[in-house]
Parts: C-alpha cells; structure tokens; sequence
C-alpha cells in the first residue's frame, strides 16, 4: 500500500510538474508572443520609447515580466488604433482628391487599406504633404473650372445663348446651384471647358466680323441714300462695333443670332430700295454738281449731263454704286476747282461792283438836280464821293486781275473762263470801251474848247450849247447788285457768244465803261456837257 501510495503520488507529483512545466511554457510562449508583438508595435509605430521595456524586469518571474509588458502593448495598441485612423482618413481624402482629378469619383467603394507594417509619423507626413498638394491642385483645378465657367457666362452673354445649358453640357455639377466645392474638377471637365471657351471664342469672331460687314453695308447705304440720322439711331447697336475688336465687344446680346438676322433684313431692305431711289440720288449729286459750278462761274451743259445718267442708270451698264462714287468725285474736284478760282472770283465781284458804282456815278452826274435840297440828296453826295474813291482804283483792279489770270492760266495751262466767256477778253474788251471813252470826253472837252471861241457871253453860249438832260423814263437804273448771277459779267461780240449772243450784245448795249481817274477834277460845266453828244458811249459792266 505505501508503494502504491507512494507511486501514486509520484504520479501526482509528475502531473504536477508537467503541468507546471506546460504551463511555464506557455506563459514563456506568451511572453515571446508579447515581446515579439510589442517590438513588432513598436517597429511599425516607430515609437523608440518601448525599446526598453522587455529589459527592465528579465531577472522576475515570467508573469511579472508580463505584467510588465501588458501596459505598454495596451497603450501601443491604442496608439496603433488612433494611427490607423489617421493613416485611413488622409488616404481616404488622397483617394477622393485624385478620383475627383482622374474624373473615377464615383466608381471608388470603400475606404483605402492601410499598411499597418509601417503607421509612423514619418509615413504619416508623407501622405499629409502628399494630400496637402492634392489639395492644392485641387483648389487650383476649381479656380481654372470658375475661370472657365464665368468666361462661358459672358461669351454666352454676348452672344445670346442659354449659359444654364451650354455649360451643363459639359458637366452637370457646373450648374450655379451647385455648390462650389462639389463643382467637377477632373482633366475631362477642364478639357471640355477649354474647348467650350474656345469655340465660343471662335463663334464671337465669326459673329463680330459679319456684324461689321453688316454695319459697312448699313453705313454705306445710308451715306449712298443720304438716311436721316433718326432711322440710323435705330442700328446704333450694331454700327457702334463697326471697328470694335473681338476683346471689346462685352455688351450683353451685342451679337445675338436676332439681332444680326434683324441687321440683314435692314440691308436687303435697303439693297432693294437703293435701286429704286437711284435715280433720286444721282440727279441730287447733278444738282449740287450744277450749283458748284455756278458758283464758280463755270458754264456746262446741264441737260447733256442728265440724259447720260438716265442712260446708264437704264441700260444698268455701270453699277450704281459706282456711279454714285464717280459723281461724288466729280464733286470734289468741282470743289477743289473752285476753290483754285475763288480768289480771282472774288477780284471780278469787286471789278464788277465797282463798275456798277462806276455807271451809277455816271448817271448821278448827269442829273441837274443833283445838287438840290431835296430828300436824300445828302446821302446820294456821299455815295457819289465814295463812288469816285472806287471808281479811281478800277485800273489797279484790272491790272491786279490780269495778273492773276494769267498766272493760274499759265499753272493749268487753260483758258480762265467767267460764265464761258474768257476773262482776259472781257478785261481786254472792258480796256478797250475805257479808252473808247476817254477819246470821246477829249473829243467832247475840244468841242466845248472851241464853241467858247466862237461866243463872246458865257451865259449865252452855255444855254445855247447845253442840251437838255435826259428823260427819266430813259435814265438808267441801277438794281440791287446780285452776287455771282450771269446778268453782271461782261459780254463779247456776237461771234464769241454763240447761240447766246442776243441776249449777251443786248447787256453790252447798256453797258457803261467808268470816268477816268481825274474825272473828279472835271468842272461842273464839263460833267453837264456829257450829255451833249448825239451818241451813247458803251457803258461799263
């Protein structure tokens, strides 16, 4: 019995001891488990802090050794919960910011793996700068997209197209109703945008230059058919871009599909009227033609002019726009011809005026009464002296005139012509009656010379010898002068006037050339005894 107690309890004892060994093995492979798992925390944390905890109780049991392990595996535990989280969240906003980049958002499911065999703060900055420039790119990329959206709000403004839907063709998240940050911002939509741009851009170009075609026409119908201002403030927004650049036209709807439709109808409209008012027009030319050159004193045939429009205008041998241009040409070298006259013209209205005061002086002297208190005979006495200071710088007048004739005669190299009539022939002729006349007041005074000698009374002789003054009925009147007017030039012979030579020698009949220089100096009895003669002398012009 004490053997078999005894074996019996070396039994127990064996399981004892193997369970305690089995035991101690497995706290020991516990042990190495925790060391291997806090040294594995500890690599991928990178948290150098723990490296010594293994070795500060080696010496104690192997559960006080795991009692001292167990705190620093649950706070790395906790610390590697806690970077986990960070390491998910900055690669869950790398994975967003790149899958809104690549435009693959919406295909992504689930949150990113993280590695856990490397969670330090060393691998975590790298990903925070690495989401720090995605981010950036991200706020760049958006304010390009904003760039592009507003570009594509005002070009769509100009040019009259629905902004709403043009621009959620590209992408619906561009919408204004969309929130900023939750715009699209992938190479796809960017790349969209910038063809979007760049075809509104093309289509502005495109519009803006038709448009300007549109407003030469317009403008140069209106000048061709002489519009009134109020009809082209009607257009005012289309002519105002007529020399604009594409840059500068920014007004909403200044080139909408309507509004150049509306500018080609107006200039089909006036295309269509231009033909009918074409003759309207050219015969308004002819006439400011016809007054240029009356005001010059420029003779042409009038009748001839008008019948060769009506001819081209009907045979449709010339376009007419082309013959508007070709009579506005013959305008302004009318203009720029009478401007190269205008000088010696003024120099003949001032011959001519003087002449008339010359004839007028004339008359005056030849009237009795001149002298009487009678109603304004004052006012006639002052004209008449006036008329005398004129009358004596009429040669000077003439010569200056001669001069200036021929020298523009001799730059052009053509005949100065007053009303058709050469003016140096009229000078030379207006010459030619002067001295005529001085040779008769010479004639006249000898006459006077010698019934003197003949008679020994002075009162006798003087009443014998006078005759009687002219009838008022026959006496000439001088009119108000008529600036520029036909009637005052000077005629030539019936040989040098043509078909008009009627009615040129009937003015040169009542022409009177003036007194001399010193006719002031002539006694009373000398003015009196002009009008002895049987015989008119020419007058002047």
């Amino acid at each position: 019995m004490l053997l078999q107690i005894e074996q019996e309890c070396l039994d127990v004892y064996k399981r004892k001891v193997e369970q305690a060994a089995k035991s101690r093995a497995e706290l020991l492979v516990t042990l190495s488990d925790a060391k291997l798992e806090l040294s594995t925390l500890v690599s991928a944390l990178g948290d150098k802090s723990f490296l010594g905890v293994d070795t500060v109780k080696a010496s104690g049991t192997i559960k006080e050794q795991l009692a001292a392990i167990a705190p620093a595996l649950e706070q790395l535990w906790k610390q590697k919960e806690e970077r986990v989280k960070e390491f998910s969240d900055v690669q869950s906003q790398i994975q967003k910011i790149c899958g809104e980049i690549t435009g693959s958002a919406n295909e992504q499911a689930g949150a990113p793996a993280v590695d856990e065999s490397d969670l330090s703060l060393k691998k975590l900055n790298e990903y925070q700068v690495k989401l720090q420039e995605l981010q950036k790119e991200k706020s760049d990329r958006l304010h390009k997209v904003l760039e592009f959206v507003s570009t594509v709000h005002d070009l769509c403004a100009v040019l009259g197209m629905d902004f709403f839907s043009t621009v959620t063709e590209v992408h619906p998240s561009l919408d204004d109703k969309t929130c900023v940050q939750s715009k699209s911002i992938s190479n796809d939509t960017l790349l969209r945008l910038a063809e979007t741009v760049s075809a509104l851009h093309e289509d502005k170009k495109q519009r803006i230059h038709k448009l300007q075609e549109l407003a030469t026409k317009l403008t140069d119908l209106w000048n061709l058919m002489d519009t009134p201002e109020e009809e082209r403030r009607l257009f005012d927004h289309v002519t105002c871009n007529i020399s604009a650049s594409v840059d500068e036209v920014d007004v909403p709807g200044a080139l909408a599909l309507d509004l150049i439709e509306q500018a080609e109808v107006e200039v089909e409209r006036l295309d269509q009227l231009k033909s009918s008012r074409m003759k309207e027009l050219a015969f308004k030319r002819q006439v400011e033609l016809e007054e240029i050159f009356a005001h010059a004193h420029i003779e042409i045939d009038p009748e001839a002019a008008r019948e060769k429009i009506m001819a081209l205008i009907d045979t449709g041998n010339v376009e007419p726009a082309e013959l508007l241009a070709d009579m506005d040409n013959q305008i302004t070298k009318a203009k720029e011809e009478a401007l190269s006259r205008k000088e010696i013209l003024d120099r003949v209205e001032k011959w001519m005026s003087a002449c008339e005061e010359e004839s007028w002086l004339d008359d005056y002297n030849r009237d009795d009464n001149r002298y009487n208190a009678s109603r304004g005979a004052h006012l006639n006495l002052k004209r008449a002296e006036k008329a005398r200071i004129l009358v004596n710088k009429i040669p000077g007048m003439v010569d200056t005139l001669v001069a200036k004739t021929r020298a523009w005669e001799e730059d052009r190299g053509i005949s100065f012509k007053y009303d058709g009539i050469p003016l140096l022939a009229m000078l030379d002729e207006y010459a030619m009656l002067r001295q005529e006349r001085e040779e008769e007041k010479r004639r006249l005074r000898d006459q006077k010379k010698f019934g003197e000698q003949q008679n020994t009374e002075q009162e006798p002789i003087f009443s014998s010898r006078s005759t009687p003054a002219r009838p008022a009925s026959t006496k000439k009147v001088v009119g108000p002068r008529t600036n520029g007017t036909p009637g005052r030039r000077l005629s030539l012979s019936a040989s040098q006037n043509g078909s008009r030579s009627a009615a040129k020698e009937g003015k040169r009949d009542s022409m009177r050339v003036a007194a001399p220089t010193n006719f002031v100096a002539i006694s009373k009895e000398d003015a009196a005894s002009h009008v002895s003669g049987t015989d008119r002398s020419p007058a002047s012009p």
